[in-house]
């Protein structure tokens, strides 16, 4: 039984469900946004909060940058996340998913994530 469990399954094994998230999460700090489906953004932004929020936690940058490195496969995207950590004035509500359209194939809601960028 899976009751009060919060986390999201995705139809996977962990070791699938965990790589897939750490693909999203370099790929959305990577390049700043990311296109998948619903149920993917909604536990992709969710990893990505509490990611970014554990990041700005910490007080020391050379444990920041070790958090980053056990969840990002690259080592560009550990350095634009803590780019974007340091940039961030924000305490919560990094990530923005925005609903494009329904696919074609299987009628799947599209839905792109996008990294918060704060004006100066």
């Amino acid at each position: 039984m899976r009751h009060r469990n919060t986390k999201s399954i995705l139809n996977k094994p962990a070791d699938q469900r965990k790589a897939l998230m750490r693909n999203l999460l370099t790929s959305l700090f990577l390049y700043g946004k990311v296109k998948t489906t619903g149920a993917k953004a909604k536990a992709l932004v969710t990893a990505a909060d509490k990611l970014i929020a554990t990041a700005k936690r910490q007080s020391e940058e050379f444990n920041t940058i070790r958090e980053l490195k056990k969840v990002l496969f690259t080592e560009e995207s550990s350095k634009k996340a803590l780019q974007y950590i340091k940039q961030s004035k924000k305490k919560s509500g990094f990530t923005r998913p925005v609903k494009l359209k329904f696919r074609d194939g299987d009628s799947a809601v599209v839905v792109q994530v996008e990294l918060i960028q704060e004006e100066s």
